[in-house]
């Protein structure tokens, strides 16, 4: 709740989007946390942030929990956040209760994993990640204009670390599921054994402006017409591949865009995901050919740039194992799943074992101001995670079993 007051919204939400000034002063908040909790701070060249609690044995790699605090522009208090206040609170769970681990321990918060306001999604840990270069990175920009360099300079989290060369024991990222299937099935952990493949597009329609009064039907040259059949097959491509098929139209932008003018260009997003390689292939051979037809039947130009494609992730079978394990020694309900949403984790399974825990939304709903979840799920979550960790790093020098919340 206090993170939340950075960029809150008048409907409960919250509105911080990367690299802002909002998005440094939640850093800045966050750092500050890190400290007095008696963390070590260290920020990396494309911004991730890794706040280290020391471990007896300062030569093992770190086992490692975090996810991101950027929002999307109508976003809630737990997207991402919880996975970072998650690790936090078990630092504070385990300094309370003089737990000393034997490897360290480590919450990152890795830059832009939301993508609204740069282009590519994940930037941070893809960077980290060797998913793409840091130049590439770097030069994307946002509406005005304005650089990833830049702006990560200008807030002042231009790192000196070079990404990737941090190491990584094993990950594990707790999240709210942003879906109804946990809710749905009353279960309180969800134990994610993958998540779904995504490929990203930016399409332009070019066509011609003209009077909406006085241009036959036949003579026109609709760029928004063309547009909006593309936007059909992208929903349709996702109902024929059931039933991990996604498909979304969620930004459009339309010239002129005035009531009496037959528009002249529409650009908009699609947004493609499935469970397997083959299925999201077989979505984009798919809808590569649609759009070519529509080439010819039109006469229209339609340009696409595909923008961020990873596969689908299946994460570490230990790392699973463990987060089950643990559900169950707990005491919660839990289940297996997979995640349709993108996530840190996916590029971070990269370089290291890597797991998530979900835990219920209210009604399934994220990327909404509404965003909320039940505070025992919360601690459920937090709890599952800390054991995740102490199994991981070890415990020297007490059998106590604490408790997050």
């Amino acid at each position: 709740m206090e993170l939340a007051r950075i960029g809150a919204t008048p409907k409960g939400g919250v509105a911080r989007l990367a690299l802002t000034d909002l998005d440094r002063e939640a850093r800045d908040w966050l750092i500050a946390a890190g400290r007095a909790a008696g963390m070590a701070v260290r920020v990396d060249q494309i911004g991730n942030i890794f706040l280290r609690r020391a471990g007896r044995d300062a030569t093992l790699p770190p086992v490692v929990t975090g996810s991101h605090i950027d929002t999307q522009p109508t976003g809630g208090k737990f997207d991402g956040n919880y996975g970072v206040l998650a690790g936090l609170e078990i630092v504070r769970t385990l300094n309370d209760r003089n737990i000393v681990t034997e490897a360290p321990l480590e919450v990152a918060a890795w830059t832009n994993e939301e993508g609204s306001r740069f282009v590519p999604v994940m930037m941070g840990s893809g960077v980290f990640c060797g998913a793409f270069g840091i130049e590439h990175a770097y030069d994307a920009r946002d509406t005005s204009g304005r650089s990833v360099r830049d702006e990560l300079a200008r807030i002042g989290y231009l790192g000196a670390e070079v990404p990737g060369s941090h190491r990584v024991g094993c990950y594990f990222e707790a999240h709210i599921e942003q879906g109804p299937v946990l809710e749905d099935a009353a279960k309180t952990i969800g134990v994610v054994s993958g998540t779904l493949g995504l490929r990203w597009y930016d399409c332009t329609v070019r066509g011609l402006e003209s009077h909406a009064g006085t241009t036959p039907m036949a003579s026109r040259r609709d760029a928004l017409a063309v547009a909006t059949r593309i936007m059909q097959e992208v929903v349709a491509l996702a109902e024929r591949h059931a039933p991990h098929g996604r498909g979304t139209v969620g930004y459009v932008n339309v010239f002129p865009n005035s009531r009496n003018v037959i528009p002249g260009e529409v650009r908009f997003s699609m947004d493609l995901r499935n469970a397997t390689a083959a299925l999201l292939d077989q979505m984009d051979v798919e809808l590569r050919a649609f759009i070519d037809d529509e080439r010819r039947r039109s006469g229209l130009a339609i340009d696409v740039e595909a923008v961020a494609h990873y596969p689908p992730c299946p994460f570490d079978a230990d790392c699973i194992a463990t987060v089950e394990r643990m559900a169950a020694k707990l005491g919660y309900s839990h289940m297996r799943a997979i995640s349709g949403a993108g996530h840190d984790a996916i590029y971070v399974a990269r370089v290291a074992p890597a797991a998530m825990i979900f835990v219920p939304c209210k009604g399934g709903i994220s990327h909404n101001e509404i965003e909320d979840a039940e505070p025992s799920h919360l601690e459920a979550g937090a709890n599952v995670l800390l054991h995740c960790m102490l199994e991981k790093a070890g415990v020297a020098g007490s059998s106590a079993t604490p408790s997050a919340g």
